[in-house]
């Protein structure tokens, strides 16, 4: 079955190298209109999501918003799979990285960072993107599908040049690997945590939040200078990509600190253009009253 999975999946790759990008946006429109008003994919889970980050808004602006972030979420599933037939020159064109000259400071110095960005705008074709346009060996993680032929397949193409893909499974090993110069690894850290144990709680869109401690916890382990990557949607199938300094020096931080910080870098690039942030998550799961004493 597996195999027949991956086959079908490779026929539509297929169908969309073939396909310019102006017509994949139409055929985008279309997805739009049947996920949104047909099939009405996780509405609840939306609305429920923009209610609780934005109180002060009226019913119209969340109405505003989702249907601008259903429009945003049918271009991204065709940006992502036609990422898989673009090479990286072609990637580049459209999603551009800015501000990268204290970046390339810190490589000079011989210094590793962590980059931490969200679900965001297009987070999808960054390891494609990346090889070319700066200095540091760029690592980024993923979690492996439970197909291993499509699994194969994203790892021989999701990442190109001197990219590399590692499994969340594998982090620790991760940073201990030599990579034989300073690496950048990206890791999108906002996603709901497995387990309450695992959580660090911050207020978040005027929530409270269980976060993921990974990007910190290495950070400080490892003293790696922390960088957020800021996208920002320039027009249809163009991104811009900042970067700004998190924390230059992990060690002298608090714990905590640096995911705090992270989260309101987020939360500010969220409030700014909202219809961008990725609604369907269930980010807001678990309550700080399922965390077991300790």
């Amino acid at each position: 079955m597996d195999r027949i999975v991956y086959l079908i999946f490779r026929f539509f790759i297929f169908i969309f190298r073939i396909i310019p990008f102006r017509a994949l946006y139409c055929f985008s429109d279309l997805v739009y209109l049947v996920v949104y008003y047909v099939v009405g994919y996780r509405k609840k889970v939306v609305f429920a999501n923009l209610k609780n980050s934005f109180p002060e808004k009226s019913v119209g602006e969340i109405n505003r918003i989702a249907r601008g972030f259903y429009h945003h979420f049918a271009d991204l599933a065709i940006e992502s799979l036609k990422a898989f037939t673009m090479n990286e020159q072609a990637v580049v064109k459209r999603y551009q990285y800015t501000n990268l000259a204290f970046l390339d400071a810190l490589y000079r110095e011989g210094k590793s960072v962590i980059c931490v960005a969200g679900h965001y705008g297009n987070w999808e074709w960054g390891g494609i993107a990346t090889g070319t346009q700066m200095l540091h060996k760029p690592v980024g993680f993923y979690k492996p599908l439970s197909n291993k032929y499509v699994d194969a397949y994203i790892r021989r193409t999701r990442v190109q040049g001197r990219s590399v893909l590692a499994s969340i499974t594998h982090t620790a090993e991760t940073f201990l690997t030599d990579w034989r110069e300073p690496a950048i690894f990206y890791m999108v850290a906002d996603q709901s945590p497995s387990s309450p144990r695992l959580a660090h709680w911050v207020n978040f869109l005027n929530q409270d939040t269980a976060t993921l401690h990974g990007p910190e916890k290495y950070a400080r382990m490892y003293n790696i200078p922390v960088v957020f990557a800021c996208i920002k949607k320039v027009k249809r199938g163009n991104y811009s990509v900042g970067f700004e300094m998190l924390e230059p020096n992990p060690v002298s931080t608090k714990t905590g600190e640096i995911t705090v910080r992270y989260m309101q870098m987020l939360e500010a690039e969220i409030k700014a253009q909202p219809e961008y942030y990725l609604w369907s998550h269930r980010r807001w799961k678990l309550t700080r009253k399922q965390t077991p004493m300790r």
